[in-house]
């Protein structure tokens, strides 16, 4: 007879309900640490040095950019792109796997949800200082006016990345705080000072922790996740439109909605493995955020990962296979032309490397998954360099041709949005817990190591022996 291998607990260090509230609400209730400190305000500068440089920007137009006639969209667009990725996995974390009822996703299923709202914000900027007159902006939303028959241009890319954002973020918002609501009424009931009370518990809407609160709190977090599902699919294929419904070689292929889900969901899940690796090393979250979720992390990136080495390859073949030249030398100037570097960047950081996680050992490895899980984000910074520069920096026109090199307010600008990201990050982790505790609390008695495994204390029902 086979018998299943038992499944390892997700919960340590035979927990019990007070424990679990004690572990994940300490970072919010003691004092921040010199280290949070310095980090915040190191991530704070950064960010103020990004801000300055989009202020120039708007200052001065896009000028300062290295942008010219031919690469029209460069690093702004792909950081764009690659920061809309890393939004994925958050909503996915969240909804997929509490509809498909995945234990696992309560240890990282929090901080996931905020990255994706922090990386939201982020790539938001990016459309909106491309556009170089910022005053403008309002052109893009469809609202009721009195001059015309003037009406936001339908054809436009930006018009759909407009929406695509705006629903993306107002969903994941939701689904975010709600989910917050029990935890912050935790943090209410448990803070000492009346002002941190009264404060929690506006935040809270003043929870009860009522049957009709809760049997409230699960019926829409599953309309929220049943909302938010195809969602997750439809942004970044939205985004993947921008370049498929051109006619530039290298942009119309009909594999990129697709293509680009997948890759979303990977640099995404990289990025919470980033985090998390982080917070619970800081926070000492170890017995909450164990191997076994980081190796199911990293089975989803072995996935993913093998489904963009798939497009790339597709992509190659579906050149070669269209005889047209055109197409057939955007990819051949991909990987041999002046930005060779970019393609085989991508190459070995996306397809390449990720197969190591077949190997148990590789998976399991808190250190390896921490250096893969950066290698990943920087191989898809790279595709998306790759898909826009590649593609339009030398045309169909010969004497057309030419580079693109990112200028410094460029550099400074998306390496301050990465310290908006992080100072955003910082301060969520020092006022709401990490860790969903109601969502970890729910799960105690079905995966907690003293109920699950060969070690369970197997607790007899009083009532089993009258």
């Amino acid at each position: 007879m086979f018998v299943s291998p038992l499944r390892e607990p997700l919960i340590q260090g035979h927990k019990t309900y007070k424990q679990i509230s004690d572990d994940i609400c300490a970072p919010v209730e003691t004092k921040p640490s010199k280290a949070w400190f310095l980090a915040t305000t190191l991530s704070g500068l950064l960010a103020i040095n990004g801000f300055v440089m989009i202020g120039l920007t708007i200052t001065y137009g896009i000028g300062l950019w290295g942008l010219n006639k031919t690469v029209g969209w460069a690093w702004d667009i792909t950081n764009f792109v690659w920061w809309i990725g890393i939004g994925h996995a958050g909503t996915l974390i969240s909804a997929i796997l509490l509809l498909f009822r995945q234990k696992w996703r309560t240890g990282v299923n929090r901080s996931a949800e905020a990255m994706t709202i922090f990386a939201v914000m982020c790539a938001s900027f990016f459309p909106i200082i491309h556009m170089g007159r910022v005053w403008l902006a309002f052109f893009i939303f469809p609202y009721p006016n009195t001059r015309g028959p003037v009406w936001v241009n339908f054809n436009s890319p930006l018009l759909w990345d407009v929406f695509a954002i705006s629903t993306y973020f107002t969903v994941s918002l939701v689904f975010w705080y709600t989910g917050l609501i029990p935890d912050l009424a935790l943090i209410r009931d448990r803070a000492k000072s009346a002002f941190t009370k009264k404060m929690y518990n506006i935040f809270c809407f003043g929870w009860k922790g009522t049957a009709k609160n809760w049997q409230r709190f699960e019926s829409i977090s599953l309309v929220l996740a049943g909302l938010s599902t195809p969602l997750v699919l439809s942004v970044h294929t939205i985004v993947s439109f921008d370049f498929a419904t051109s006619v530039i070689p290298g942009w119309h292929t009909t594999i990129f909605p697709p293509y680009f889900v997948a890759g979303a969901i990977f640099s995404g899940f990289a990025m919470v493995l980033t985090l998390m690796l982080v917070v619970r090393r800081v926070f000492n979250l170890q017995e909450y955020i164990t191997l076994g979720h980081i190796e199911s992390m990293n089975k989803v990136i072995i996935l993913t990962g093998s489904i963009v080495g798939v497009a790339y390859i597709t992509e190659l073949f579906t050149a070669w296979y269209s005889g047209n030249p055109y197409e057939q030398y955007a990819f051949l100037n991909r990987s041999m032309g002046p930005y060779w570097w970019s393609y085989w960047g991508m190459m070995t950081c996306n397809v390449v490397s990720p197969q190591l996680f077949w190997v148990r050992k590789l998976r399991r490895s808190v250190v390896f998954t921490f250096f893969m899980s950066i290698f990943i984000n920087v191989g898809m910074w790279f595709e998306r360099f790759v898909i826009i520069v590649t593609s339009t920096h030398r045309d169909f026109i010969v004497s057309s041709w030419t580079m693109y090199y990112p200028t410094t307010v460029e550099i400074f600008i998306y390496i301050g949005t990465i310290g908006f990201f992080m100072t955003l990050f910082l301060i969520f982790a020092k006022v709401a817990p990490v860790i969903a505790v109601a969502e970890v609390k729910s799960i105690l008695k079905t995966a907690g190591d003293q109920y699950t495994g060969p070690n369970a204390v197997h607790k007899q029902d009083d009532h089993s022996h009258h």
